[in-house]
């Protein structure tokens, strides 16, 4: 693929985007720590901080002045292989350690109240990120796989505007950047990295049922990519490109003020994972090399509720079931992905004159991953061992 400079500033961004997968595939739920502790549900109903830019921009018509919010998730998933009766080569190789790792997942958002009904947002974030890296270069499965990551961040500007005290309605662009590399001990070496850039959209609404109960809905489109940069095999490195689409998703959420002391929320959210069925690496060969994915699309339930302790604490509690869009038949070392649970906890202390602080924890259980795939002179059979620790902190400032 023929690779891009990126400019300046957008490489210093993307080095700060580490991000490593903790929902569903390579999606990341991780858009704010404020929603951490409740495993993200209501996340398009809530609308406390400048951070429902990015999950439900309908929602800035509930954020008075101006807003801002800086928050950042420390995302650490853990994936250990075991060999169950792998053949060919590198059949006597260890299993290549810990493939996951921690990683720093940042987000900025921005909010100006324009007018009693016009609202403006801006937010900068990473809605995908993958980061597998096996410790050996002759581990069992290292044909298949050695390194694989992807980072994205998205750039996301948004209007919002609340048509009457019952609804509002709110619409973004996002210009998204996307940097991958994946490769693998194939023929010696093998590695193919590329980048590029693609617009897509986001919008909303904002149903205020009663003071007490909020309803959202929201949709975040697909994003269109052609990678471009280069592949390289034993030593001979050629330009080459390939197309992918990042999935849409769509969300449902509610928020109830059930008493003085305690919230209710939750979340329905739905992604479109079918987009990305194989990624064909096109380099001037006879035929391109595939990666294959076979996605299929995915559920996401959350349910949450808060306990305000006193006027300046909150307590946070969260539950979520995370259904992976990864098959048995197509799962790979690149993305060994399973069904997951979240067990979420989190806090949220007023600072000083329009200032809070929110801190949260999940604890996400993943059903442990079978791989079995042949291809590349290596049969790779076994199960991985996996789970994933989610630490967020977020300062949000009203003036």
């Amino acid at each position: 693929m023929k690779k891009r400079t990126l400019r300046p500033l957008s490489a210093l961004i993307l080095a700060g985007f580490s991000a490593t997968a903790s929902a569903a595939a390579f999606q990341l739920w991780e858009q704010n720590a404020s929603g951490l502790g409740n495993a993200y549900a209501g996340s398009a109903a809530v609308a406390d901080n400048a951070s429902t830019n990015f999950f439900n921009p309908a929602g800035l018509t509930q954020l008075p002045g101006t807003q801002i919010s800086l928050g950042v998730s420390a995302v650490g998933p853990s994936y250990r292989f075991s060999n169950h009766g792998s053949t060919g080569a590198n059949a006597s190789g260890p299993n290549g350690g810990d493939a996951g790792g921690w990683a720093g997942v940042p987000n900025a958002y921005f909010s100006q109240q324009l007018s009693d009904r016009l609202y403006l947002g801006f937010g900068i974030s990473a809605p995908f990120g993958l980061a597998t890296e096996y410790t050996a270069n002759n581990w069992v499965g290292a044909n298949l796989a050695v390194k694989s990551e992807i980072r994205t961040v998205n750039y996301n500007p948004s209007l919002a505007y609340r048509l009457n005290d019952k609804v509002s309605l709110g619409f973004g662009l996002n210009y998204q950047t996307i940097d991958a590399e994946m490769t693998s001990a194939l023929a010696g070496g093998y590695r193919v990295k590329g980048d590029d850039a693609g617009l897509g959209w986001n919008v909303g609404a904002l149903f205020t049922l009663s003071p007490a109960m909020r309803l959202g809905v929201s949709y975040r489109s697909a994003v269109d990519y052609r990678l471009e940069g280069s592949r390289t095999l034993a030593g001979v490195s050629r330009s080459a490109t390939a197309d992918i689409k990042l999935p849409d998703t769509f969300i449902l959420s509610v928020w109830q003020q059930v008493s003085d002391r305690w919230e209710a929320m939750g979340d329905l959210s739905y992604t479109r994972w079918n987009s990305l069925d194989k990624l064909l690496v096109n380099y001037g060969g006879a035929t391109p090399d595939t990666e294959h994915f076979g996605y299929k699309n995915s559920w996401r339930f959350a349910w949450g509720a808060a306990y305000r302790y006193s006027d300046d604490t909150k307590l946070k509690f969260g539950i979520a079931w995370d259904r992976t869009p990864v098959t048995d038949a197509v799962r790979s070392p690149r993305v060994p992905d399973n069904d997951r649970l979240w067990l979420s906890l989190g806090g949220q202390w007023k600072l000083g004159q329009g200032g809070r602080l929110d801190v949260g924890y999940s604890y996400l259980y993943v059903k442990d991953p079978t791989v079995s795939q042949n291809r590349n002179g290596t049969s790779l059979s076994g199960r991985y061992d996996a789970s994933a620790h989610i630490l967020g902190a977020q300062y949000s400032l009203g003036f």
